[in-house]
């Protein structure tokens, strides 16, 4: 019964601010009793998907899920994209990273960690890492923001990108995610990118995590 209800919203066929049917009526449709339809409810409203509203109903939440297109790099604008800096520093490669970059697990890398929030609400975690050799004594390794992104910088190294290599999964947040994303009990959709210049060189790792419950990615492909 979650699962159907969870799959109407997802999918527009319940707008944000329906309210649902009453418990009766949940129990004829689903052919459950009324402690299996409480229990749905409930796990629909830890996830975020539905509120109550005191004396008058269960309603589906408010808004649509947000389409995220993705892309390397969103400017920041008024009431649109903004960032947050939350560490610059050298750190020893995840095996994953290391791997992408063909270095040695616990090699040195840079790491810059972000908050990327649209309208002010937090979106995604962003743990991107570069090279030393690329990255070193650049902008990149600096404690504050960067004008026109990290690509612009590695644009101006000669390492403009070609393309991005997006690794796409879900799995259970961690503590930090969710007091950072403000999740309820969802899944987080987990990109790991690989940004590539010429000859095929990856110049950035990133792994970049958001909750499941009101992002979407676009993707557009050529055909």
């Amino acid at each position: 019964m979650a699962a159907d209800i969870r799959a109407r919203i997802m999918a527009g066929d319940l707008l944000p601010g329906t309210q649902l049917p009453s418990t009766a009526h949940l129990v004829t449709e689903f052919g459950v009793s009324n402690t299996t339809v409480q229990k749905a409810l409930a796990v629909l409203k830890a996830e975020g998907f539905l509120t109550s509203r005191q004396g008058k109903g269960v309603y589906v939440r408010d808004r649509q899920p947000f389409r995220i297109a993705v892309g390397a790099y969103f400017p920041p604008t008024p009431g649109g994209y903004s960032y947050e800096l939350l560490e610059v520093g050298e750190v020893p490669a995840p095996n994953e990273v290391a791997d992408a970059f063909g270095i040695a697990p616990g090699d040195r890398v840079l790491l810059r960690r972000r908050l990327l929030r649209h309208g002010g609400r937090p979106v995604e975690v962003d743990r991107s890492y570069y090279p030393l050799e690329l990255a070193g004594g650049t902008e990149l390794a600096g404690p504050r923001r960067i004008p026109g992104g990290a690509h612009r910088v590695l644009a101006d190294l000669g390492y403009g990108l070609q393309h991005l290599v997006d690794a796409v999964s879900s799995r259970a947040p961690t503590s930090e995610e969710v007091d950072l994303l403000g999740l309820p009990e969802v899944p987080v959709i987990r990109q790991f990118r690989v940004a590539y210049s010429h000859d095929e060189r990856p110049v950035e790792v990133s792994v970049l995590v958001k909750g499941s419950h009101l992002y979407e990615l676009v993707y557009r492909l050529p055909v």
